[in-house]
């Protein structure tokens, strides 16, 4: 029993290959990291359904070594949920971990840290975003006039079209410039 490996069909198999950055294995190896988190509640069986069915409450998620010291996990199992609740299916999991992987590009990336941000979610970095990003960023440990100073220049720098707000494209614009943003968006499993 214990060398078998998970259950999935091959369709699921290639359909998962298809959808993420991950190799047979490494969707093996995910699956086992997802079911150690709720033995209890993740079937070894998942041929059917269940991969998108069966959540693990957040509860049990913020707690994995991966996420526990990231002062974004609850937004990061937000954005990754089907229903924005922080609870994740096996197919919410794979979809984290493979935007994480090294193997995901840029681009995708970029995608996902700028929906992390937006902690509003109206498609836009406001004034508000950045602040809840500062203080998630340094722990609450900034005063409010250094918060303010560094926001104020982040969209000195940024904001191209002055309105107060970074548009994903003035986002991406920064992180193109951010030489080591591929190394820092990233878990490993």
């Amino acid at each position: 029993m214990g060398n078998q490996t998970s259950s999935f069909s091959d369709e699921q198999f290639e359909a998962y290959q298809d959808c993420t950055f991950f190799t047979r294995k490494e969707i093996v190896r995910v699956f086992k990291r997802y079911r150690e988190l709720a033995p209890n509640i993740v079937p070894f069986d998942m041929k059917g359904d269940e991969s998108s069915q069966i959540c693990i409450p957040y509860d049990i998620i913020e707690k994995m070594p991966e996420l526990k010291e990231n002062p974004f996990r609850q937004r990061i199992c937000e954005v990754f949920s089907e229903d924005g609740s922080g609870k994740m299916s096996f197919d919410d999991f794979l979809d984290m971990f493979s935007v994480f992987s090294k193997a995901a590009p840029r681009d995708i990336k970029t995608v996902y840290a700028f929906r992390i941000y937006d902690f509003d979610g109206d498609n836009y970095l406001g004034r508000g975003d950045l602040e809840k990003t500062l203080r998630s960023l340094t722990r609450n440990e900034l005063s409010s006039d250094d918060v303010e100073f560094v926001v104020d220049k982040v969209f000195e720098e940024a904001d191209l079209d002055d309105d107060n707000m970074l548009s994903y494209i003035e986002f991406e614009h920064v992180i193109s410039r951010a030489p080591d943003f591929l190394e820092t968006f990233h878990i490993r499993i």
